[in-house]
């Protein structure tokens, strides 16, 4: 390994090389980027490490480029089996759950293959339609609706792609699947449980077939009995044959609140509309024991917060959470959903 003056020489070099690209913008990130692949050069990674460490930064590279441009538009994944038919009563429900939420200003993210991807793209449209695809020697290549349309981003493995699927939606719809679709939609379960990943809608939809409503049962009977999964667990998750109920769920969630941020351990919740002294009463009252300290109080945007940019306008509360209380949290957002101030 290379001694204090070679690392500091390093660190100059690759402060030059910043300097000499242009790069302004959050160049302790990008540096630490350049001093990893170094890094792993220096120790003499295996060949095969380097090749799945370049081609999933470069897949990330990719991904981040298809999504940039519709930062600010709404997106929902939707996940289901490759398998499906056209003529399948589910297709038809993955196209028209997919049409209902683009025409209320909602971007579909799919797998971008066949089945219910292809559906749910059928139903969004070209324009609303985004496609993380993955290459399989065995399945066809990404569906035309958003292959002709150049909203497609082409993944060689399957973690890179299941983190694109996931990291810039704000809502998820499951269809009935296979391994894939299963391991997609307990990843997401497995977020939420663990306070990974930020609160978001998650509907499992099926046709009335049972699909969902097994596994529900498989969660009842053995998980919770056995300890491994908290009773309130799957709270958080609608299961539904509706494509009403499901869209509701999806676009109810995001009503009256906005996004979380973390300062310190003081966690602060950004809402539309300014909460009422009744509707914080209420609130604590039915969410004071959350609280590791304190109540749940109304604030301004926090220095930190304004030195970000980061919503400042808009109306928050805040409280600090007491530890383990992680799934109460999406309780707590449909109260504030439902203040009469948010009406």
């Amino acid at each position: 390994m290379e001694d204090a003056h070679e690392s500091d020489a390093t660190t100059d070099r690759i402060q030059q090389l910043l300097s000499e690209s242009g790069i302004t913008r959050n160049r302790a990130l990008i540096a630490r980027m350049v001093r990893s692949a170094l890094e792993l050069g220096e120790e003499r990674a295996d060949r095969l490490d380097l090749k799945i460490a370049s081609a999933a930064l470069s897949e990330m590279h990719d991904a981040f480029r298809l999504f940039r441009p519709f930062h600010d538009v709404p997106k929902v994944t939707i996940f289901g089996s490759a398998r499906t038919h056209r003529d399948d009563p589910v297709y038809l429900q993955a196209r028209d759950v997919a049409h209902a939420l683009a025409a209320d200003g909602w971007m579909v993210v799919t797998g971008a293959g066949p089945g219910i991807m292809q559906a749910a793209a059928e139903g969004a449209g070209p324009r609303m339609s985004l496609g993380v695809s993955i290459r399989l020697p065995f399945e066809e290549k990404a569906n035309a609706i958003v292959a002709d349309e150049d909203q497609v981003v082409s993944m060689k493995y399957f973690f890179t792609r299941k983190l694109m699927l996931m990291k810039e939606s704000h809502g998820f719809i499951c269809m009935p699947g296979g391994f894939g679709t299963l391991d997609e939609m307990f990843e997401l379960l497995t977020l939420q449980q663990t306070g990974k990943a930020e609160p978001v809608p998650i509907v499992l939809l099926d046709t009335g077939s049972g699909f969902w409503g097994g596994l529900r049962r498989f969660v009842e009977e053995y998980l919770v009995p056995t300890g491994v999964v908290s009773p309130d667990d799957f709270d958080r998750v609608l299961v539904t044959d509706s494509v009403d109920a499901a869209v509701a769920e999806i676009t109810g969630f995001w009503h009256n609140y906005r996004s979380l941020r973390w300062v310190g351990d003081l966690l602060v919740l950004r809402l539309r509309h300014e909460p009422t002294d009744a509707d914080m009463r209420e609130l604590n009252r039915q969410f004071g024991d959350m609280c590791a300290e304190g109540r749940i109080e109304r604030i301004d945007a926090l220095p930190e917060e304004r030195s970000d940019g980061d919503d400042v306008d808009a109306p928050r509360i805040a409280l600090h959470l007491r530890q383990h209380a992680v799934g109460d949290l999406y309780k707590l957002i449909q109260a504030v959903n439902h203040l009469p101030s948010a009406r």
